[in-house]
């Protein structure tokens, strides 16, 4: 059960498993792009390039559908990037139903991991495969497996690299539930707003981390309000909310009254406050051929790519050659 590119990773990696897919879940066609035409979903279109059963049911608790569902007999369901399911369908398999999901769970549980986790500097993240059940991103976890953040990785980057490691742990997954090695753990418990995981018995380097105390994140949706940049924060907040929100939905702020959203950056921090060489917060500077940066609290951000509204996204030496003052 999966949509978007990200879920396809999984897919395939079940399918070159040798596993037996016998049915694949997706969103139904949706109308796109400037003829309204309708689209298939990256999922379909694999599902149906390699002759798998597809369903796009409209509503989940439809009982159409779930009878369809039901005569799929399917031992195990796996959910990648889909939509929120009724306990009809995630408890219908008789080895249940499992998530991947693109953080350390506990933490960044909901809709946006890997946004967030660049958004707030992380310098790791991972991927969690674990057993739905009725709250979401809470079940019981299989495996886990973690990786670094690039001080200058994008969660376009980080996405990328991530649906190929999870797809990797997923199979790992499905491995470890057909031979019955797999222990589930309970998540996290919370002590004064803090989690910890424990230390549970482990087998591996793909098993929970060890005991860990921090605060708990979430991963909320992203709203429009998010992906401003305010200026008055540091260089290493507003690179981090640039490069949480490249490629989709882009951070913005606005320039000679226009939006322009910008998806690369880099930084550079003074020793002073940029407001003591005479320029004031969310200020800019350029050369006119090679740089241009915005002031922030203790610094600059370079802006290295930009897309400036009606225009193409383009490199800052692009944008400067036409750009006048």
């Amino acid at each position: 059960m999966g949509t978007p590119e990200f879920a396809v990773a999984s897919l395939d990696a079940l399918v070159q498993a040798g596993y037996n897919v016998v049915g694949v879940i997706t969103a139904p066609d949706k109308p796109a792009g400037r003829g309204m035409k309708l689209t298939e979903s990256a999922v379909k279109k694999y599902a149906v390039q390699h002759g798998l059963h597809v369903l796009q049911p409209e509503k989940l608790k439809n009982p159409v559908f779930l009878k369809e569902l039901i005569a799929l007999r399917a031992d195990l369901q796996i959910v990648v990037a889909f939509r929120m399911l009724p306990e009809a369908v995630w408890n219908m398999p008789k080895m249940g139903t499992v998530n991947v999901h693109g953080s350390l769970l506990p933490q960044y549980r909901g809709a946006a991991p890997i946004n967030w986790a660049v958004i707030n500097g992380e310098k790791e993240t991972g991927v969690t495969t674990f057993k739905l059940k009725h709250e979401i991103d809470t079940g019981d976890i299989l495996l886990q497996e973690s990786f670094p953040i690039g001080e200058d990785e994008t969660a376009g980057e980080v996405h990328d690299r991530m649906k190929e490691i999870g797809a990797q742990l997923l199979v790992k997954t499905v491995e470890g539930l057909e031979n019955g090695t797999l222990q589930e753990k309970p998540q996290s418990s919370m002590v004064n707003g803090e989690w910890s995981m424990g230390n549970p018995e482990t087998s591996g380097t793909h098993s929970p981390l060890t005991t860990h105390h921090s605060p708990l994140q979430h991963a909320s949706k992203i709203f429009t309000e998010t992906c401003k940049i305010d200026f008055t924060k540091t260089v290493e907040e507003v690179h981090d909310l640039i490069r949480g929100l490249s490629p989709f939905p882009g951070a913005f702020t606005t320039f000679n009254g226009k939006l322009m959203k910008i998806y690369k950056s880099k930084k550079e921090v003074t020793a002073g406050r940029p407001a003591e060489s005479g320029l004031t917060d969310n200020s800019f500077t350029t050369d006119g051929k090679t740089y241009f940066k915005f002031a922030c609290s203790n610094g600059f951000v370079h802006v290295l790519e930009l897309q400036l509204e009606g225009k193409k996204r383009m490199l800052i030496e692009d944008f400067l050659r036409g750009y006048r003052s």
